[in-house]
């Protein structure tokens, strides 16, 4: 039976767009944006360790701006870094009557100390979660299977009592082989009917 649900943040919870970000550099940097977008994203483990907690946001900062030869205050890059996100209605909807009905919800997300941040005060959707489980703060990424069973830990229940939400199919996959139940959240999925199909009456 399950008793808590977990969920992944972006594209479930809030959506985002990083190219909102990543436009708004290449107008500070002066440079294309296919350029831009091209030259952050050939750095990917510089951002696999921001969400690991392994650096600063200063020093994220600095770093993405040498990459594209953007100058601004750490203050300005993370004005235009964090403004990305736009509420899910839909799913924020389900998991408030999810929470009524007495299930325990977590948030699970790959996330860095500067943006969560920013979510935690401009999306009250947010205090919705009875607690975080956050990839900065553990030192682990999804899909470790690590991470999932911390969740569990936290909601004080076993894998098999829990079910976790991602957009991403390779994190679902990930939690289920470590035995959470797993739902893959798409635009299009009616996430009420798939956390029915699943026993959770709400």
């Amino acid at each position: 039976m399950i008793r808590t649900v977990i969920s992944d943040l972006g594209r479930v919870v809030l959506w985002f767009d990083n190219n909102v970000f990543l436009r708004k550099l290449a107008d500070r940097a002066g440079k294309p944006f296919d350029q831009v977008k091209a030259a952050v994203h050939g750095d990917l483990e510089l951002l696999r360790r921001f969400d690991a907690g392994a650096i600063t946001a200063a020093d994220f900062s600095v770093r993405v701006m040498t990459i594209v030869g953007a100058r601004m205050s750490c203050g300005d890059f993370c004005a235009i870094y964090d403004d990305i996100f736009t509420p899910n209605p839909a799913a924020i909807d389900v998991l408030a009557r999810v929470k009524a009905a007495g299930y325990k919800l977590l948030l699970l997300s790959n996330t860095d100390p500067e943006r969560f941040g920013f979510i935690l005060r401009t999306f009250p959707a947010v205090g919705l979660f009875d607690g975080h489980v956050l990839s900065y703060e553990l030192h682990l990424l999804k899909p470790d299977p690590a991470i999932y069973l911390a969740a569990a830990r936290q909601a004080g229940c076993e894998p098999a009592e829990c079910v976790f939400i991602d957009d991403m199919e390779e994190n679902v996959t990930a939690a289920v082989a470590t035995g959470l139940a797993g739902i893959h959240y798409t635009p299009e999925t009616d996430l009420e009917a798939e956390l029915k199909k699943l026993g959770l009456r709400f």
